[in-house]
């Protein structure tokens, strides 16, 4: 192994042992499941809304999103990043502080297939059961996809077999998690969003300087076609611009509407220990999301005036998002000291990675001891937490047996897990928050809805092509919300019970 090798090497590992130290840390503050799935609901507002956003953007942030604007210039990734930054702010906004204090006022529910069920007063708990079931559904797969993309960073930079990398890797995210769990989690997210941040500038600074100065990058750049406009992207094959219509506008800017769905970052909200924090969480949130998605877009453009001055070859396809990698492999080839920074680089992909992967697992765990099999299992703390654990495990070896091929159909559903938990929870969070008339068949009606919709519209629709080619999570969000109220209002009006828990809450009392 060479030099620079040896030196990522150790910055990884100390990265790698860093986070398994901060689960033995708070293995102790886990004294029952509630503790080990929600932290106590003890966050404080940074770590809120940094972990939020770590486990958020995974890998995308630093290797989909620059990749996406080295072939195609800054409409695509462009337009998703403003889609995903409004979601954040909305998110933060008018969902958070609700949801927080709804969860505690309805039975002080820990996760959100819980949620539901108590807030409808489902006594047979076939939404709870429901929810759980999306949740496994989609994040089993995309936890092995993080998995996977740990065994093939690990694989490529070291050259070691692939199944090794991807086992060593998800040991280290088991170790942490299950030790610590949704506190460690949560403040491991916090420390990788600083690595991601510390990788996002140096990548951006160096490339600059490796492709001639700023001023070349943006004549590089205005050079192709629709590369540097909102409204058109450049076509690599063709060497034109592709314009774009306002319906494609609109549809990649409903990548936005995810987040109301996302159970990973909306158990943030729930587990912080004042909601009146949640503002500066909002700040903090919003500011590093706009800023880290921009220098990413950035990079991408930058990565494209590097291979134009022969510093970086040309990439084409899957190829371009291993732009950050490859600028890291050049700063580790200007002695000892750079490559430990080209560590901390590779660390950042492998960290945005671990804590998605982390996030999901508490998530999907959850789902099955404490939704699907919590009535079976012992309430008191330590038998509790023993299950918890446990079932953890169990669901992290099936992401191993899953990621075992790194080209396995699993990650064909990775592309649409987004759409798939942004339209089968975000209209029911939304409706179940703001709506007192909503009532459990409508919850139920949304959510099963939105969740079909999205294999519907995605492999039966989508296909035909012309007006049809949208993002999924946009007719599948709006055939959600139509569910919700159709059906509610059809039904049963909510008792006045619910009703009064609702006005309760809504006025913050």
């Amino acid at each position: 192994m060479t030099q620079a090798g040896i030196c990522i090497l150790i910055a990884i590992v100390a990265y790698m042992a860093i986070v398994i130290g901060i689960g033995y840390r708070f293995s102790k503050k886990n004294s029952n499941a509630d503790d080990f799935y929600l932290g106590g609901r003890k966050l404080g507002p940074f770590v809120t809304a940094m972990s939020a956003e770590a486990s958020d953007m995974s890998s995308w942030l630093l290797m989909g999103l620059p990749g996406v604007a080295y072939l195609s210039g800054i409409a695509d990734a462009g337009w998703t990043a403003i889609g995903l930054a409004v979601g954040t702010y909305l998110n933060f906004l008018i969902v958070a502080k609700r949801l927080r204090r709804y969860t505690a006022a309805a039975n002080n529910a820990i996760t959100l297939p819980q949620f539901f069920s108590n807030r409808f007063r489902d006594e047979k708990k076939i939404l709870q059961y429901l929810a759980a079931i999306v949740i496994v559904i989609f994040f089993v797969p995309y936890t092995a996809s993080g998995f996977a993309a740990c065994g093939k960073l690990f694989s490529s930079l070291f050259g070691v077999n692939y199944q090794t990398a991807m086992i060593i890797s998800a040991i280290v995210i088991v170790g942490y998690t299950m030790l610590g769990g949704f506190l460690a989690a949560s403040t491991s997210d916090f420390l990788q969003s600083i690595i991601m941040t510390i990788a996002l500038i140096v990548v951006v600074l160096f490339g600059i300087n490796a492709a001639g100065g700023l001023n070349i990058v943006i004549d590089n750049a205005k050079e192709l076609p629709g590369y540097l406009h909102m409204f058109s992207s450049y076509d690599g094959a063709s060497h034109s611009a592709v314009s774009y219509n306002p319906l494609t506008v609109f549809s990649t800017l409903a990548w936005g509407l995810g987040y109301f769905g996302m159970p990973h970052i909306l158990l943030r909200f729930m587990a912080i220990e004042d909601e009146n924090k949640l503002t500066l969480s909002r700040r903090i949130a919003t500011v590093w999301v706009v800023i880290s998605m921009s220098v990413a877009v950035f990079i991408g453009i930058v990565g494209y005036s590097m291979s134009k001055a022969g510093a970086l070859e040309m990439l084409e396809g899957s190829n371009s998002e291993t732009v950050i990698v490859r600028i890291a492999d050049l700063i580790s080839r200007h002695g000892v000291f750079a490559a430990l920074v080209a560590g901390v680089i590779l660390a950042g992909i492998l960290a945005s990675t671990m804590s998605t992967a982390d996030s999901q697992l508490l998530a999907a765990s959850s789902a099955v001891s404490s939704d699907l099999l919590g009535d079976r299992l012992k309430k008191n703390g330590k038998s509790a937490l023993m299950a918890a654990r446990i079932t953890l495990l169990l669901i992290a070896v099936l992401g191993m047996i899953l990621a075992r091929d790194p080209d396995s159909s699993v990650f064909s559903i990775v592309s649409f897990a987004w759409a798939g938990f942004g339209a089968s929870f975000g209209p029911v969070i939304l409706f179940s928050l703001f709506w007192k008339r909503t009532n459990r068949f409508g919850a139920m009606a949304g959510m099963l809805s939105g969740g079909i919709m999205i294999f519907v519209w995605k492999y039966a629709v989508r296909p035909l092509g012309g007006i049809w080619n949208i993002y999924e999570l946009l007719p599948a969000f709006l055939i959600a919300c139509a569910m919700i109220m159709v059906v509610s209002l059809a039904t049963p009006a909510p008792s006045r019970e619910i009703v009064e828990e609702f006005e309760k809450v809504a006025s913050g009392k």
